[in-house]
C-alpha cells in the first residue's frame, strides 16, 4: 500500500520540480507534456498489478490460495508486467532512434533497469501461476475421487 501511495505522489508531485515545468501552470504541465500523459497511462498496468498482488495475499490470508480465482490474479500480474514492458520499451526506442545525439544514457539506464525489475516480475508470476494451476488440478482431481 505504500509503494502505491509513494508512486502516485511521485507521479503527481514531480512534474511541479522539474526544470521546464517549475513556472508552469497546471494546464502547461499536463496538457502541453505528451511524455507526461504517456507515463501516466503506461502506470495504470502497474496500479492494476498492485490491486492484483494485494487480492493474492488476501486469498493467502482466507487459505484459498490454491483457487482458480488467485491464478487469474497471478495472470493478470503477469500480463501487467509484460504491459509495463512494452511502455517502457517505446520511450526508449524513442530515444535511441529519434534523438540519437542526445545525452540519453540516464533515461536509457533507467528504462533498461525498469525492465529488467517487470521481467523478473513477470517470469516469477509465470511460475507461481504455473505452480497454482498444477495444484489446482491436484486438488480438483482429488476432489473427484473423493466423490
Amino acid at each position: 500500500m505504500l509503494i502505491g501511495i509513494g508512486v502516485a505522489a511521485f507521479m503527481l508531485r514531480e512534474p511541479h520540480l522539474e526544470g521546464r515545468n517549475a513556472h508552469a501552470t497546471l494546464f502547461q504541465i499536463y496538457f502541453n507534456d505528451p511524455f507526461l500523459a504517456y507515463a501516466y497511462i503506461g502506470s495504470i498496468p502497474f496500479f492494476v498489478a498492485l490491486y492484483q498482488a494485494f487480492k493474492v495475499l488476501g486469498y493467502i490470508e482466507s487459505n484459498e490460495i490454491f483457487s482458480q480465482r488467485s491464478a487469474q490474479a497471478v495472470q493478470t500480474i503477469k500480463y501487467c508486467s509484460l504491459i509495463i514492458i512494452g511502455f517502457i520499451v517505446a520511450p526508449v526506442a524513442y530515444l535511441f532512434i529519434i534523438r540519437p545525439g542526445d545525452d540519453i544514457a540516464g533515461g536509457v539506464a533507467v528504462g533498461l533497469f525498469l525492465i529488467f525489475v517487470s521481467t523478473i516480475i513477470a517470469s516469477t508470476a509465470s511460475v507461481f501461476e504455473g505452480i497454482l494451476r498444477s495444484a489446482i488440478d491436484i486438488k480438483s482431481g482429488n476432489d473427484l475421487i473423493a466423490q
